[in-house]
């Protein structure tokens, strides 16, 4: 089946597969409100590379373990392609295609010379050990190698990834090319070249956009976080040092409710020493179908795509829904929301922090220069609130959702791109 085609055989929609339906359904829209003509259109749905490996493990009780991993180049008209590296068992060539779609666009809105890209292995990294994960992700680096490179396809962390992969990561090829590259990857330790400011990037990014679709003062504002890991812990921390009032947040684990407000701080301490939120005892247990339903200010889905769907979607209370994860709602959870007036900030435009400041970690490198703390918070804040502002002017002038007018600026800079640079024959 073309991947440029949306899927409508049940046994075949996987959560992958939804994912990439939702990409090609709002590329659609998008192209639509542009005027592309169908050859275009097909374009940029099709990515430009897709590359399926094999990567076996030696475990350490000498079993060895075969296990898939991809990479996709979607799109490289405005420059290399960047895009983070996920380790979860759900991982597949769908998933992965329509992230790199979505970045696509998401760099294109946010005005930064890349295209996008996405890498995954489907592995569950809580089930290996530390030696485990990193001869998994040395003989993964090693099999996509000739696709990646600091002017070609730069890699970042994403789920169940994080700067000790990154690290391996650039050390695999650094090796190979005889001598260090620290602009072949993003969000690495900062001994390696790695970014102020680069670890809380996309959760500083998503209170940037919920503060500003706000419009008022953060006090009292009442918010939930759905997935309190490496994104929605720290956008939960930044809001509530902002004076919203974080009441609830979920993992996978459980979730946890207080109406006073949570103490966030204690218990990202609380998560980090137990392994999750579940039990932290000043919090009362809660569902995770009731933390959708909560009568808040903000709802901020942050795990993974695909958990607001036309099933809850009638049910969510929250005036105003910020995407810290990559495609958490469906296009008919779309629809949904907007007859029910409830605002929502796209993931391409709530979540572009984290590749901001990858962007700017790979500028850093490639100049063997770096910047303050300060300076990056003043880049990543102007490129924010930019987006923020030509999103919200665009979809008041033509009466569009966010999502509509974040598309349309970003497919429309992407598709100028490929009707300037010409087509080689």
């Amino acid at each position: 089946m073309s991947i440029m085609v949306p899927s409508t055989t049940p046994a075949l929609i996987t959560p992958g597969r939804q994912a990439l339906d939702s990409a090609l359904h709002q590329l659609d829209q998008a192209a639509a409100h542009l005027g592309l003509d169908d050859g275009l259109r097909t374009m940029l749905a099709t990515p430009r590379r897709s590359l399926t490996v094999s990567v076996p493990v030696r475990r350490e009780d000498g079993r060895l373990d075969v296990v898939q991993g991809y990479r996709v180049q979607h799109n490289v008209s405005r420059g290399p392609a960047k895009g983070g590296l996920r380790f979860h068992p759900g991982t597949d060539i769908h998933e992965v295609t329509a992230l790199a779609m979505w970045m696509t666009w998401k760099c294109a809105l946010v005005g930064i010379p890349y295209g996008g890209a996405k890498g995954g292995v489907a592995v569950d990294p809580a089930g290996l050990t530390t030696r485990e994960l990193e001869r998994l992700t040395r003989r993964y680096v090693s099999e996509i190698m000739p696709l990646i490179g600091p002017e070609k396809d730069i890699p970042a962390p994403d789920v169940g990834t994080d700067e000790q992969t990154m690290a391996w990561v650039m050390d695999t090829y650094s090796v190979s090319a005889g001598y260090s590259v620290p602009g072949v990857v993003t969000g690495k330790p900062m001994t390696l070249g790695g970014s102020l400011g680069r670890t809380g990037a996309t959760s500083r990014g998503v209170q940037i956009a919920a503060l500003a679709a706000l419009g008022r003062s953060p006090e009292g504002v009442t918010v939930a976080v759905q997935g309190f890991g490496k994104v929605g812990a720290l956008a939960a921390q930044y809001l509530s040092d902002a004076g919203c009032k974080v009441v609830a947040v979920s993992d996978v684990t459980g979730a946890v409710y207080r109406a006073a407000g949570l103490d966030v701080a204690r218990l990202r301490a609380y998560a980090a020493e137990t392994g999750g939120v579940r039990g932290f005892h000043q919090a009362d247990a809660l569902s995770h179908e009731d933390l959708f339903e909560l009568d808040v200010d903000v709802l901020v889905p942050a795990a993974l795509e695909g958990v607001i769907t036309e099933a809850n979607a009638p049910r969510i209370r929250a005036r105003l829904v910020v995407e810290g994860a990559n495609g958490p709602t469906t296009p008919g959870a779309d629809e949904i929301l907007a007859a029910n007036g409830t605002l929502v900030v796209p993931d391409i435009l709530a979540n572009a922090g984290g590749v901001i400041v990858s962007y700017l970690e790979w500028v850093q490198n490639m100049q063997a220069y770096a910047w303050s703390s300060g300076e990056i918070e003043l880049k990543l804040r102007d490129l924010m609130l930019n987006a923020f502002t030509e999103v919200k002017s665009l979809a008041a002038e033509r009466g569009l959702t966010m999502r509509q007018a974040a598309h349309v600026i970003g497919v429309g800079r992407v598709a100028e791109a490929h009707q300037m640079r010409g087509l080689y024959p």
